[in-house]
């Protein structure tokens, strides 16, 4: 067993693919959890992030906790794309496939410090919920229990006596120019002019990492810095077991030099909802240089969610152009590609057709929007729904039965006064 830990590894990651399942639910790995061995479990998981810090400390955990906690989040901001949402399928798919819980933290607070959806709550909500709903609809695995959805307002609120007091010592341990350097984790540079409640987001999602007992930080390159700060803070306190940092791939913008998708930019990005002339159009603009492979965003979707989500990528072209070609491997894809053997002219359209199948496959995506078309236009303007259900909850807030939006206001700046004198004090 020992001599194909290996090849059974490469097994399990491979045997992955969304496209096996049914009903438009993911199967995760074909191999039950109780028959993996560490190292295919150290395989899946490993699998997931680009970068891991450390890799020995993953294992080790692996080993000895059966069912490690893995944190994820978002801000719900608006429209999801792809990577967004089949990216984030594909990944907690994997971790639940090798035994882990996934809690994916739903920041609706922090959208509202970061000033998302103009800062009203309500809509924020909304779109939380339509987020939720494509991610059930595309295939995540929340079968029994193995992914939590958690909104940061009614957990705070809850627990306020465990939160605040670990943010303000967060707060209270770092200077400014410390938690300043966290601001890509909003979006932002550290050039830009930062609100109070924006200086603060840092200490706040540095928090959440030990308010929900994450033994894993599974998030996106550009979230890095708030992850090293947590592991930093775990050497202040002197506190052995330091959270793992998974940091994700993040795809990069269809457009030539964009280093990430960007929101602002729609014809940077596939979005969940884009129809299939939509898709066929963005990809046909995408930028796809011949035989260059490096910063080449069709081939970085290919990677990323094609052959993930089938393992496999099929190219159909004419008998004079070296008739039809299934590429099983990134490996095998590149070196084609680079050898000129495979133009952008045959990738380009058989790219489009995998992803419209994937948006079709994620019939929940369609099934979704249609069922609810305004929650569609809400989400794309940035207006919020009046569902009855939403309505209920908003009327629930209102009433004082969870923390009103001014007393969380003045809890941040009284918090930010706080962590300023500890520092001037300092």
């Amino acid at each position: 067993m020992e001599g194909s830990s290996a090849t059974g590894a490469a097994g399990a990651v491979e045997s992955l693919s969304i496209s096996n399942s049914q009903d438009g639910q993911s199967s995760g790995s074909s191999i039950p959890i109780n028959q993996l061995t560490l190292e295919e479990k150290y395989q899946i998981v490993r699998s997931v992030g680009e970068e891991c810090i450390q890799e020995d400390e993953l294992r080790n955990l692996l080993e000895k906790k059966p069912m490690p906690i893995c944190y994820d989040g978002f801000e719900p901001s608006g429209r999801m794309h792809i990577a967004q949402g089949v990216m984030k399928a594909i990944n907690v798919n994997k971790l639940t496939s090798a035994g882990c819980k996934v809690k994916i933290w739903i920041a609706d607070w922090f959208a509202q410090l970061n000033n998302k959806m103009g800062g009203d709550l309500k809509k924020i909500e909304t779109v939380g919920r339509y987020l939720i709903e494509i991610w059930k609809a595309v295939g995540m695995d929340m079968e029994g229990g193995k992914v939590e959805f958690l909104w940061s307002s009614k957990e705070i609120n809850e627990r306020a006596h465990e939160y605040w007091p670990l943010v303000m010592d967060i707060a209270r341990r770092n200077n400014l120019k410390r938690i300043i350097r966290c601001s890509q984790i909003m979006g932002r540079s550290e050039q830009d002019e930062l609100s109070a409640a924006q200086i603060f987001y840092p200490c706040m999602q540095c928090a959440d990492v030990f308010f929900l007992k994450a033994d894993i930080c599974q998030l996106g390159m550009d979230q890095r810095k708030v992850n090293v700060l947590a592991r930093e803070y775990c050497d202040d306190i002197k506190r052995k077991n330091k959270p793992i940092i998974l940091s994700h791939h993040m795809l990069p913008g269809l457009q030539q030099g964009q280093e990430k998708m960007s929101k602002s930019d729609p014809s940077s990005s596939i979005y969940m909802e884009d129809d299939e002339a939509e898709v066929n159009l963005k990809i046909k603009k995408a930028y796809c240089p011949p035989k260059i492979v490096e910063g080449n965003p069709c081939l970085e979707y290919i990677k990323y969610l094609i052959l993930p989500w089938f393992n496999e990528f099929i190219v159909e072209r004419s008998a004079d152009n070296g008739g039809d070609k299934t590429f099983k491997t990134f490996e095998e894809l590149i070196s084609s590609y680079a050898s000129g053997e495979l133009h952008p002219g045959d990738l380009k359209p058989a790219l489009s057709k995998a992803l419209n199948k994937i948006l079709e496959r994620s019939a929940a995506c369609e099934r979704t929007l249609q069922k609810g078309c305004q929650c569609k236009r809400s989400v794309k303007k940035g207006q919020g729904l009046q569902s009855h259900q939403m309505t209920r909850s908003w009327t629930f807030l209102q009433k004082g039965l969870c923390c009103p939006i001014r007393i969380f206001q003045d809890i941040i700046f009284l918090c930010c006064a706080l962590a300023a004198l500890s520092v001037l004090w300092y």
